[in-house]
């Protein structure tokens, strides 16, 4: 088994919220936990329609960064974009 699979299942099988964030805290630095969460603003931004130079201004970040979150969300059987979905109502493309 490699070490991501078994992070993978590690993740999977944490369900306690105070425990992720331990886990998290433990493992990445502050800088790997704010890549994290800038990762998933934009996708979140993404997902509620908001334009991608919008988000870059926003965010002072290119363009590539963005545009990676849109492929994410517009490829068929996204997980992320199943997750947005779930968390933050459907969007309408």
């Amino acid at each position: 088994m490699t070490a991501r699979h078994e992070l993978e299942k590690i993740f999977a099988d944490i369900h306690d919220h105070q425990e992720m964030a331990s886990f998290f805290q433990e493992i990445f630095t502050p800088k790997e936990i704010k890549d994290l969460e800038l990762r998933w603003e934009l996708l979140k931004e993404l997902h509620a329609g908001h334009a991608q130079r919008t988000i870059a201004a926003r965010h002072q970040i290119s363009l590539c960064k963005i545009t990676r979150g849109s492929k994410i969300l517009k490829k068929p059987g996204s997980v992320t974009r199943k997750l947005l979905d779930e968390h933050y109502g459907s969007r309408k493309d």
